[in-house]
């Protein structure tokens, strides 16, 4: 068991890919901070990075090298500008020269010091090794696996310990969802309720909030540019962007200036089943194409499906609930985290692991479940709604066209999305009690599942779509 906050599912950061972008980032931040640790920093005179399996294989698609590069320079995916992540890469391109933790020069020619290699390491399909040349001759290695969602561990878990030690600190320590129901009736309370005691053994009430307004904010920041930027994606696939010309049909007339503006106009336009469709599917599509372009985005809970939460949590507000406000949000993100926290202990939430079953469809769970809190239901309910919309992308896979987070993996937000507000309904119209399948069951089946999948469905674009449609098609 380990301790998972909700802050840990729901991370800002840039995209393309939370565990080939933000990962490969934060092992770049882990090494430079054990390099000042060890008190070798000032000896340092060379850094190179060997990059394996799954990372290697999309890792040009998805920015592996230029994310890596990003952390070796100290520069942090929450704050950095977007509009300065070209300069510095053209910087280091053409100067063969990286100011490492933008304090000490070190000759650095990316297309030499960062090696993709094709074949796995043994602990995880994400694997990174990071190599610094002291100045007496002597070398310094570390080997990183990003396993998702931006985590990032060492093979030899050195932290679970101390993981395990904070998790017992939870009041209400949880690992599946027969916990969770199993917690919640003992001590009355709603899952979100449950899941704020939880947090605030972390943080203080303000630090959770203004946390949660911060994800919140970038979210819907992400669904306002995405919905207000035309054009074509980056990557060679020449991939129109789709969320503009959507929204231009639906926004209607009239004014506003800001992203909250712009929420509340949208709740004046009309309301029919297609147009709730076209909506859902805008909101996902202007979010992943935010993130295929190296935007920032927030994890949920990772890149890849970063659009499925903001989606159906916009749905809400301004389908649903044209009075709901910030302590509805808080409702669905503690919720969403917490299906999601499930699914990681239980299985994985790294399409390298589990294909993209892992990643779409723990979004979808997540996002089923959250909503159908706020729409009244039942813990029992809650629990269904996730299973529910799991139980429907088993079997996913991941096989991104070129490498790139473009094809399929833009329209599959939208599909996942559209799934989990179905799965709410059809949570919210059932008695939990005929349900057949747990939440838990569907979990270890996804994990089963995962396990026997080939290798090539599993982001490495060796299968399935990535190699039936030719580059020469798109």
């Amino acid at each position: 068991m380990e301790c998972i906050s909700v802050f840990d599912m729901l991370k800002i950061g840039v995209g393309p890919s939370s565990s080939h972008t933000l990962g490969p980032w934060r092992a770049a931040e882990r090494f430079i901070g054990e390099l000042l640790e060890k008190k070798i920093f000032p000896s340092v005179t060379q850094i190179q990075i060997e990059v394996y399996g799954s990372l290697s294989l999309t890792g040009k698609g998805h920015a592996t090298d230029l994310a890596i590069m990003l952390g070796l320079t100290g520069a942090d995916p929450v704050t950095i500008p977007i509009e300065n992540i070209s300069g510095i890469i053209k910087e280091i391109q053409e100067s063969k020269k990286l100011l490492l933790n933008n304090s000490k020069e070190i000759p650095f020619d990316p297309k030499v010091d960062i090696i993709f290699k094709k074949e796995f390491l043994p602990f995880h399909a994400n694997g990174m090794i990071f190599r610094a040349s002291l100045a007496k001759g002597k070398q310094i290695k570390e080997t990183y696996y990003s396993i998702g969602g931006g985590f990032v561990v060492k093979e030899e878990l050195k932290r679970s310990k101390k993981k395990m030690e904070v998790f017992k600190a939870f009041p209400f320590p949880i690992e599946k969802g027969a916990d969770l129901l199993a917690t919640c009736k003992k001590e009355n309370k709603s899952i979100s309720q449950l899941v704020l005691e939880n947090e605030r053994s972390l943080r203080s009430n303000s630090e959770i909030d203004q946390g949660l307004q911060h994800i919140w904010d970038t979210m819907l920041e992400c669904m306002y540019i995405g919905c207000h930027t035309e054009g074509s994606l980056p990557g060679g696939l020449n991939v129109r962007r789709r969320a503009y010309d959507t929204h231009q049909k639906l926004k209607g007339d009239l004014p506003y200036s800001t992203p909250q503006e712009w929420l509340l106009t949208i709740r004046k336009t009309e309301v029919k089943f297609r147009s709730i469709l076209k909506w859902v599917s805008c909101f996902a599509l202007s979010v992943n194409e935010v993130n295929a372009s190296l935007g920032r985005v927030v994890t949920a809970p990772t890149n890849g499906s970063a659009g499925v939460i903001p989606a159906v949590l916009m749905y809400y507000m301004v389908i649903e609930n044209h009075e709901a406000n910030f302590e509805h949000i808080k409702q669905f993100l503690l919720v969403a985290g917490e299906i999601g926290s499930i699914f990681k202990k239980g299985a994985t939430i790294s399409a390298a692991m589990g294909g993209c079953q892992a990643e779409i469809g723990v979004s979808s769970a997540m996002a089923a479940a959250a909503l159908t809190e706020l729409m009244g239901g039942s813990t029992e309910q809650v629990l269904m709604a996730a299973e529910i919309a799991m139980e429907h992308h088993l079997g996913l896979t991941c096989d991104p066209i070129g490498g790139l987070v473009q094809i399929p993996c833009i329209e599959r937000n939208c599909m996942g999305a559209i799934k989990a507000i179905n799965a709410a309904e059809l949570a919210l119209d059932s008695d939990p009690a005929n349900a057949k399948v747990p939440l838990d069951k569907v979990v270890n089946t996804m994990w089963e599942t995962a396990k026997d999948m080939s290798t090539k469905y599993k982001e490495t674009s060796e299968g399935g779509l990535a190699v039936g449609v030719y580059l020469s098609d798109c």
